[in-house]
């Protein structure tokens, strides 16, 4: 009798149901010749969203020079041109020494917590969040803590309950603004509180950026969290996979910025983990100087009239006008984070719903859930398909809800 191989006990609590059951049901019903408007991932390029010609042309160009590995912290070209970007968000001292470029942000969450965490030391995480942070923490035999932002308050941290959750354990604050999945933008005064528990309680401050250039026309200027913070360590993660439409070229980075000087040992594991993945990919890491230096025409969809601006004010308006669902107006990214009435619909499992939806209609949503939001309330969308297709998903949408009662027969 063979022996039998088991999943890593490491992987138990670990979970990524962006990419979960609902979506595998979606690709075999997909293999059936079903058609299937796919709401769920923040996939800009095949919705029509492509990368700057200028940027793609830069990749060609430098794909001779990238055939060999760079240095395990990134091309020293990218690197001075993220060193100029902090500067111009006002992110303070940062070097060249102080960037790591890496394979997608999320290689870096990963990296960065592997580096940080013993077991039991404790992140705060907001809830909803982005689920690889809480996936990352876990694995790395830390112990992710939700502290709860608030819908009634446009989706801001709820300060007090955050505050409520620091322990002796807790070792930093994950912010993610732009914030996926409800789209929300963080002003300063929200962020200057964050900072000052983070500066009561000597923690590290861990700033999730990646849609900071995706802010909608007339909402208030995104803040860098490290800028507000110059005497606290604080690791600020961005990246081109959403300003500049380029996903599958995997390039991200993450700044230190701020007071580094009680983190010889974190900053010499991480360079470690660096070298030990030799260098992130070189092609991805040609293009970040041209990409942050030239013309950002992300702005063009972002501007009244533009594309993603408008599918963001009609899906915002189809949806509250669904009876029994209700959604903040999101200020930035391409997500919004609609609420549904569970005792009108008699729901108890949100994930079931996104599966009947699916099923019933072919729309492939992400339920709450999945972002490690506590009540089965919520579905996350993705609103960058094309106007006609979302006004299709509404429809299809709006009479699924119609009829809708979980747990019927």
């Amino acid at each position: 009798m063979k022996r039998e191989f088991n999943q890593s006990s490491k992987l138990n609590n670990v979970a990524y149901d962006i990419r979960g059951p609902v979506m595998d049901e979606a690709m075999r019903m997909e293999a059936r010749g079903a058609q299937i408007l796919k709401l769920n991932i923040g996939n800009p390029a095949p919705f029509g969203f492509f990368a700057p010609d200028e940027v793609i042309l830069d990749m060609i160009y430098n794909l001779r020079a990238s055939e060999g590995y760079s240095d395990s912290q990134g091309l020293f070209s990218a690197r001075k041109a993220i060193m100029q970007y902090c500067q111009l968000k006002h992110i303070p001292n940062v070097g060249i020494k102080d960037i790591l470029t890496g394979n997608g942000v999320s290689e870096l969450i990963t990296m960065t917590m592997q580096a940080l965490l013993d077991n039991g030391d404790e992140i705060l995480v907001p809830s909803p969040d982005y689920p690889l942070w809480t996936a990352s923490i876990t694995l790395a035999g830390g112990k992710p803590v939700h502290y709860v932002c608030d819908e009634a308050s446009d989706w801001y941290p709820d300060i007090q309950d955050l505050r409520s959750k620091v322990t002796e354990k807790t070792k930093g604050i994950i912010v993610i603004n732009p914030n996926n999945p409800t789209g929300a933008l963080y002003p300063k005064e929200v962020l200057e509180q964050i900072v000052e528990v983070a500066r009561e309680h000597d923690l590290i401050l861990l700033a999730d950026e990646i849609y900071d250039r995706l802010v909608m026309e007339g909402e208030e200027e995104h803040v860098a969290l490290a800028s507000l913070a110059p005497d606290l360590l604080t690791l600020c993660y961005n990246g081109l996979s959403k300003s500049h439409r380029v996903a599958g070229f995997r390039c991200g980075w993450v700044c230190l910025a701020g007071d580094k000087s009680h983190a010889r040992g974190f900053i010499e594991g991480l360079n470690l983990l660096a070298k030990m993945r030799l260098c992130s990919n070189v092609p991805g890491q040609s293009i970040i100087q041209t990409s942050l230096g030239g013309y950002q025409s992300m702005n063009e969809y972002l501007c009244r009239g533009g594309r993603l601006y408008e599918q963001r004010e009609y899906i915002w308006n189809a949806l509250n006008s669904i009876p029994g669902i209700t959604a903040v107006k999101p200020r930035a990214a391409f997500y919004i984070f609609p609420k549904m009435d569970t005792a009108k619909f008699n729901i108890s499992s949100d994930s079931q719903m996104a599966l009947d939806l699916l099923k019933k209609t072919h729309i492939l949503v992400t339920s709450g859930s999945s972002f490690n939001w506590g009540s089965p309330d919520h579905f996350r969308i993705v609103y960058l398909p094309n106007m006609e297709d979302l006004k299709t998903a509404m429809d299809r949408m709006t009479s699924f809800f119609d009829g809708y009662y979980q747990g019927k027969d």
